[in-house]
């Protein structure tokens, strides 16, 4: 049988088998793989899960499964394409040169508006890919926290499994403050505001996430105050006190004073009226943010506002 000539372009991994660590206990199955097979699609990692190709002490496991310390972990043969496993290095090395910080356990840069944080979802590479692909020695490079595709600003990650742990447990006892800045529709004139709203996510067909406030969601607040009036535009100052999906997007929205530029949540004829000015995306940036390290010393990191949205309140100032 004649080969397909694109599987000639592909490279078949051996079978291996690995012992978890310290370092790397703690992760997800899923997201571990993720690692251990570049270039490999999220649908085909939680296939191959699924039928039991992937052995945790000779046992299957869920896309949910954490690794343990001294788990010994069955990685099955896939086929790799070597066409999509390496992203564009002038890509990869405009990420790495936006690093704000680093140190033996952490990584934060100022991420760009339209780059997405991690592939899936018809993107082949993110933020985590090009870093990995720039600098191969960072093997347990994992995202601390996410940030939508369109918003620019600070990226915090951990080069290390035991900062990630770390980190998580920050966010989950509320020890980690950050802050954004959004351009609102409208003339904000509630003051400081504490939106208490729980928020659902709805899969809509093809697997879209679409969140709206409901009883039915889970716990979410923001504190929102205003920065700066632009008289049909407020500048905010969002703070998330928790981490939904979309969750200053959709609180704003729901206070009807969307941001502007969000297609999804958006005012319509706002966004497009700001585009005729010249903003181009979604007006929020993750201004700053902040926790303490291990030796309980605060770190504090900020991104200047980016240069196409700082433009675009220079235009509505005049």
């Amino acid at each position: 049988m004649q080969e397909n000539p694109k599987d000639l372009a592909a490279q078949r991994t051996q079978v291996r088998k690995i012992c978890v660590d310290s370092e790397q206990a703690g992760q997800r199955i899923d997201n571990y793989l993720r690692r251990e097979l570049p270039g490999i699609p999220k649908g085909r990692i939680y296939n191959i899960l699924r039928r039991g190709e992937v052995r945790v002490n000779g046992g299957r496991v869920r896309a949910e499964y954490r690794l343990q310390d001294g788990d010994e972990v069955r990685i099955p043969p896939v086929r790799i394409r070597e066409d999509a496993e390496a992203p564009s290095p002038g890509l990869a090395a405009s990420v790495v040169d936006r690093v704000l910080f680093e140190d033996k356990r952490l990584l934060v840069i100022d991420k760009p508006s339209g780059v997405a944080v991690h592939g899936g979802s018809g993107v082949s590479h993110g933020v985590i890919e090009m870093l990995r692909y720039a600098r191969p020695e960072l093997r347990d490079l994992s995202l601390v926290h996410r940030l939508d595709r369109e918003t620019s600003g600070c990226l915090v990650l951990a080069k290390r499994r035991s900062a990630l742990r770390e980190l998580h447990e920050q966010f989950r006892d509320g020890l980690v403050e950050k802050n954004y800045l959004g351009l609102a529709v409208g003339d904000w004139q509630l003051g400081e505001q504490l939106i208490d709203e729980p928020l659902f996510v709805h899969h809509r067909q093809g697997g879209e996430r679409h969140v709206v406030a409901s009883r039915e969601g889970k716990p979410a607040q923001t504190r929102v105050r205003l920065s700066r009036s632009f008289g049909q535009y407020s500048l905010l100052q969002c703070s998330p006190l928790t981490g939904r999906t979309h969750q200053i997007r959709v609180h704003l929205e729901f206070y009807e004073h969307p941001l502007v530029g969000d297609e999804r949540y958006g005012d319509g004829a706002a966004n497009r009226a700001a585009k005729k000015l010249g903003l181009q995306r979604l007006f929020l940036h993750a201004q700053s943010i902040a926790f303490p390290d291990s030796s309980g010393n605060e770190l504090h990191f900020t991104s200047p506002l980016a240069d196409d949205l700082e433009k675009f309140l220079q235009r509505l100032a005049k």
